[in-house]
């Protein structure tokens, strides 16, 4: 926001912030999908939660996440903003989303049965039953994921972080406790036919209970910054509406369509056994260093795009451009490694307790892998969608992620047979690839030339670097097994500490040659972290 007192934050301290928030969230999170795990294995509970979280999932990530066209659009906006404007604003924007969502809510309700049909045809009887009436308990969460997301874009432009960052964790804390008491209450009868839909019932409730929590705690902080309160209003006309809007509704518009790629890959899904329990377990690994990461790129970079959006600009617009994508590499690549070459000892160390079996494993592994191969390319996508978002243009990546849907179903439809689960995974790789071809070669046009030469000689060398770094951990990660074994949760910790040390201690070594002015900006970062600590 423009006030005049108001100290502005450097990228710096706001990724020291978001990133340490976020790494606190995800490390719940990542209990809890071992909890979840310990529980109730890749079976009927979690195949069922999979679909029946589907919707309210896509809406909480499309509308109520970071990063997402709801934050976006208000951060685009309001950021240029005194206070004394923004509070009309956020209140008026958050009316008309309210009446909106809570129509879907109701809709969600009656029609729960029709939406999971729709998803999962090839679904079992008892999951499918389980998911129904999962999907009913988590409907509001339609609704609640809107004001999550208006929550978030007012918080961080006003210059908050913290509370945005770090309030997911709500949902990780009610469904831990929850399923934590089932399990004690009925011990190793929880995936009993007696218990199971008890269980099923369980998760979605705290899910539920989860997205309220989040949502008070943030309109608590926005009404004592003086950022909207608890009131209809129905000013349409209020300057700064109708930009939000511009922005909003074609950004949640093309999110939304990207998110119907999610949709048919679950719709294929169906009909691999446990698939999609499969993919959350895979998916999760994943998105748990993507989320930090992401966090600390997408949230400080936004409204810097958005200041230099002017044509006069562009000089400086294209280096944090090239900025965001060599940064997203520098962090994306060597993830993409680790989980390649050390997927097997990372499952087994997370997920293999419990109802979760040695066979699970083995069903999950070669998702992970899959997953990690498109890890950059997921990010690299959200750095340029934000750009256009930045020129005020939510157009084309709307009709870029119309065309995506047709290359998602083609690839899907390729894909699943002949590679099982991976198969649905490298579908949506693929389709983030073409994505970001699109994307460069518009904003190429759009600004004036772009020097992608230089860009992709050094992501090729980075992608390089990344293969030694992978092999490097392959190789000590078995040897370590074949002379010290892993027999016990310390040995398989070590091991796998050890082999991460070496794909990261590589990978830096081989990068730090290259003299990318973006190796030099994430090993300040690092060594200020360290000092500080």
């Amino acid at each position: 926001m423009s006030d005049k007192n108001k100290k502005s934050r450097s990228l710096v301290g706001i990724a020291g912030i978001v990133a340490l928030a976020t790494l606190i969230s995800k490390l719940f999170g990542l209990f809890r999908e071992q909890v979840i795990a310990a529980a109730f294995g890749v079976g009927p509970v979690v195949n069922a939660y999979a679909y029946a979280y589907v919707v309210p999932g896509f809406l909480l990530i499309l509308l109520g996440g970071i990063n997402g066209p709801f934050h976006s659009a208000l951060v685009s906006v309001i950021a240029k903003r005194n206070k004394s404007e923004a509070a009309p604003i956020v209140e008026t924007v958050t009316t008309l989303v309210s009446i909106l969502l809570l129509f879907v809510t109701v809709i969600l309700i009656f029609f729960a049965g029709t939406c999971i049909d729709l998803l999962a045809p090839g679904l079992e009887p008892i999951a499918k039953a389980i998911a129904v009436q999962q999907l009913q308990i988590m409907a509001p969460l339609a609704l609640f994921a809107g004001l999550i997301g208006i929550g978030f874009g007012t918080l961080n432009a006003a210059d908050q972080y913290w509370l945005p960052s770090i309030s997911p964790l709500f949902s990780s804390l009610t469904v831990i406790i929850g399923v934590g008491v089932l399990a004690w209450q009925v011990g190793d009868k929880i995936n009993t036919p007696q218990y199971i839909q008890l269980g099923g019932v369980i998760l979605a409730a705290g899910t539920l209970a989860g997205g309220v929590l989040q949502w008070l705690s943030q309109i608590m902080a926005q009404i004592q910054s003086g950022l909207g309160k608890l009131r209809l209003r129905f000013d349409w006309r209020i300057p700064g509406v109708k930009d939000v809007m511009n922005v909003m509704a074609p950004a949640t518009l093309s999110s939304g369509m990207l998110h119907i790629n999610v949709y048919t890959d679950l719709f294929f899904a169906s009909f691999i056994p446990n698939a999609a329990a499969a993919m959350r377990y895979g998916n999760f690994i994943v998105l748990t260093p993507l989320g930090i990461i992401s966090n600390m790129i997408l949230v400080p970079f936004m409204p810097v795009f958005s200041r230099l959006a002017a044509p006069e600009n562009w000089t400086e617009l294209k280096l944090r451009i090239r900025q965001g994508l060599l940064l997203t590499a520098l962090t994306m690549l060597p993830f993409t490694a680790i989980f390649i070459a050390l997927a097997s000892p990372i499952i087994r160390l997370i997920y293999q307790r419990g109802a979760f079996k040695s066979a699970d494993s083995d069903i999950v592994i070669p998702v992970l892998m899959a997953y990690g191969v498109g890890m950059f390319f997921y990010l690299g996508r959200d750095i340029l969608v934000r750009v256009f978002y930045a020129l005020g243009d939510g157009e084309t990546p709307f009709k870029v992620s119309i065309l995506n849907i047709f290359f998602n179903g083609l690839l899907d439809f390729l894909l699943y047979k002949p590679l099982g689960t991976p198969g649905l995974v490298f579908a949506t790789v693929g389709v983030n690839v073409i994505s970001m071809i699109i994307f460069l070669g518009i904003l190429h046009k759009r600004l004036n030339g772009l020097p992608l030469k230089e860009w992709g000689i050094s992501l090729l060398a980075l992608t390089g670097i990344s293969v030694i770094a992978g092999l490097g951990s392959w190789g000590v990660c078995g040897l370590w097994e074949q002379f010290l074994g892993s027999d016990n949760l310390l040995f398989q910790l070590l091991q796998l500490s050890v082999a991460v040390g070496v794909a990261f201690g590589l990978f830096l070594l081989l990068a730090i040659p290259l003299k990318l002015p973006e190796v030099d900006i994430l090993l300040s970062r690092i060594l200020q972290k360290f000092k500080k600590a």
